[in-house]
């Protein structure tokens, strides 16, 4: 393989086919000079001659025909491409279904599908559909496991070729919109609003809108102390308003086609309203009053929450921080705040029960939050591929209404009817060389794009895709590491997290087992371990935190009965002894889960291992090295964890395998 720079993922475009017939590619009502269409004719370029050998030419002849075609009943960002033996026909009613559009023909060219049987019609399930980068100024990435930013180093910005291969990928999976700085807004970043980097930042933003992706800003909440001179940044101080209605006005017309600020505020010793005894709907409105002259958004976090728990205090849940802060002012946002809502109501656990706010909120913006970078997850090292979870999330049933009540219909905008609505990812990116860490890392990236864009995707369609495009390998390989991704997150799950108890991780690092790293700790997160059970009471007779939920939602989780099992921990304390459907006691099937989860770790390492010579051997060595890793880590949960319980309840394991 020809060295590069860095990879190519799954744009490598490998060969697969001999047929090196050129293309003609035609635009009717598409200018080929629009910056869009432009950069979709020349992906189509990278993509036929990478796969055939083939280029694009001008002349008639004995060449296949790409026609592009305007469609004004096809939907916004859709397309439709319908392929016969001469070519392939894409239909769009805009820039973006085309781009979209010629990806979607060359994921099936990749798939070594024939021209004829290109058949397909898709319009976006989400309108926004958007990664939310945690890139500091000095170049270092909160949660990365990829290496450093390629957008910043030593509080400069960069803008580079690799930039350009970025935005390809994003555009690739159906992403329009990046916010490229992280949510804890400190130092240099503040001043990312101003003219220290307008330069840069539109420099960016332009080979952003080259492929139909809008930029957003993470904002500091107390810029008008720290750049205006101001005292305050009370949102209802007169002086504070104006400050930020002049400073929205001079982003928005250095950077025309800027998409709107992203915001985390009275989270984690990040200033925000209720420091001035506001609401976050006070802190919302006001900023989206500024950037409403010029059509801009203000993303607006839901994660807040009291940082500073006793853990003696058993009525005080971090769980119900979300709903108690944001669900009374339901309705209060302005038309364009969406509240942008993390898929549990904790912090990106393996299992976690979806946050009440979806669909507890019925009349206000919502954009589902969920994590890429595998900050609890095994940090890109572990695999455990995450589109099986974001399913659940999107089909879990709120209960909100009679229809349409589902996670996907309230993010799409189906329920309440509202364009402002969506998907964001944490994205898991940074400079290495595979841009992810763990090569196999990319299918978390890849798909969390192809199921916001579609949501009806299943995992596994959205896994052989990116198999097939990623890898040069024949068949049954595909289908192993296909498997091998589709059981990825059980397997993680097995080996950390019994039944719905998170948070047994080394604290701060979130990496490897640490039982009671944050059972005394400020944080709220507890497992309440003692000698007759585990588990935090979360039902009627506990947090309440249980009857945030709709019925029939709120009876099944407020009762041990009728809770689903994977949840039952997270819900109910629980004695050891307690019997679950499959017959083993509590004590037994954590003992169980643990051994089983470690054991199919190494089944995981030795699959691939088995794809040696199928792989290049780069790719082959970095990933195998990180199931070494992997496997040390599953082992060392297995036995921290049986040997915690162990010494806990003093129960013996009934297999009488080895616990410490």
């Amino acid at each position: 393989m020809k060295a590069q720079k860095w990879s190519q993922m799954w744009l490598g475009y490998h060969r697969v086919s001999k047929d090196n017939k050129n293309w003609k590619v035609i635009c009717n009502d598409f200018s080929k000079e629009d910056r869009v269409v432009n950069s979709a004719i020349a992906e189509f370029a990278k993509g036929i001659k990478g796969y055939f050998g083939a280029g694009i030419t001008e002349d008639d002849g004995d060449v296949y025909v790409l026609e592009i075609i305007k469609d004004t009943s096809i939907a916004n960002e859709g397309y439709s491409i319908k392929g016969e033996k001469s070519g392939v026909t894409l239909r769009a009613s805009d820039e973006n279904g085309v781009i979209y559009g010629v990806f979607a023909i060359l994921r099936k060219l990749g798939a070594r599908i024939r021209l004829e049987d290109i058949c397909e019609k898709a319009a976006p399930s989400n309108p926004l559909r958007m990664m939310n980068h945690w890139d500091n100024m000095d170049g270092s990435i909160e949660r990365g496991y990829s290496g450093e930013s390629f957008f910043f180093e030593n509080d400069d910005m960069y803008v580079d070729e690799r930039t350009v291969d970025y935005a390809r990928f994003m555009a690739s999976v159906g992403i329009n919109g990046i916010v490229i700085n992280n949510v804890n807004v400190k130092g240099a970043a503040t001043y990312l609003i101003t003219d220290r980097f307008f330069d840069k930042v539109k420099e960016l933003q332009d080979i952003f809108a080259d492929y139909g992706i809008k930029l957003y800003l993470s904002i500091n909440f107390a810029a008008p102390i720290e750049l205006g001179g101001l005292e305050v940044c009370d949102p209802l101080d007169e002086g504070v308003i104006a400050w930020w209605q002049a400073k929205s006005k001079e982003v928005f017309e250095k950077l025309p086609g800027f998409g709107g600020y992203l915001v985390k505020a009275d989270s984690e010793g990040r200033p925000g309203p209720f420091t001035y005894g506001r609401t976050q709907a006070d802190g919302a409105n006001m900023l989206a009053d500024a950037v409403a002259p010029y059509g801009g958004i203000i993303i607006w976090r839901c994660f807040v929450y009291n940082c500073t728990q006793d853990w003696r205090d058993y009525k005080t849940d971090r769980a119900r921080a979300g709903y108690d802060y944001f669900k009374d002012f339901d309705g209060e946002y302005h038309d364009n705040v969406i509240l942008q809502i993390k898929n549990g109501p904790m912090d990106f656990q393996i299992r976690e029960p979806i946050s009440p706010l979806l669909g507890g909120l019925t009349k206000t913006n919502q954009l589902l939050e969920v994590q890429i970078a595998q900050e609890y997850t095994g940090h890109q090292i572990d695999l455990c591929y995450l589109i099986p979870m974001f399913k659940e999330v999107l089909d879990f049933r709120t209960y909100c209404s009679e229809e349409n009540d589902t996670v996907a219909d309230i993010v799409s905008g189906r329920t309440m009817g509202n364009k402002l609505a969506g998907m964001a990812a944490v994205i898991n990116t940074g400079n290495d060389f595979n841009w992810t860490g763990n090569d196999l890392a990319a299918a978390n990236l890849y798909g969390f794009g192809r199921l916001a864009y579609n949501t009806e995707l299943s995992s596994e369609e959205i896994a052989r895709e990116w198999v097939a495009l990623t890898f040069d390998m024949d068949k049954a390989s595909e289908d192993k590491l296909t498997d091998m991704l589709l059981k990825s997150r059980e397997i993680y799950e097995k080996y950390t997290s019994p039944l719905g108890i998170g948070w047994m991780v080394t604290p701060h690092v979130h990496y490897g087992p640490s039982v009671d790293g944050y059972e005394y700790s400020r944080w709220g997160t507890y497992h309440r371990a003692d000698h007759k059970g585990i588990g935090v009471d979360r039902s009627d007779k506990g947090t309440g935190y249980a009857q945030q939920y709709y019925e029939p939602n709120a009876s099944a989780y407020n009762d041990p009965e009728k809770c689903p099992e994977e949840l039952l921990l997270f819900f109910h304390h629980i004695p050891y002894t307690w019997k679950l459907k499959s017959g083993q006691t509590l004590i037994q099937y954590i003992y169980d889960s643990h051994f089983e989860g470690e054991a199919e770790a190494e089944q995981l390492a030795a699959d691939w291992n088995s794809l040696k010579d199928v792989v290049d051997s780069e790719v082959f060595a970095r990933v195998a090295e990180r199931f070494e890793l992997q496997v040390a880590n599953a082992k060392e949960w297995r036995d921290q964890v049986n040997s915690y319980f162990f010494r806990k309840s003093d129960i013996a394991d009934e297999k009488g395998r080895k616990i410490y």
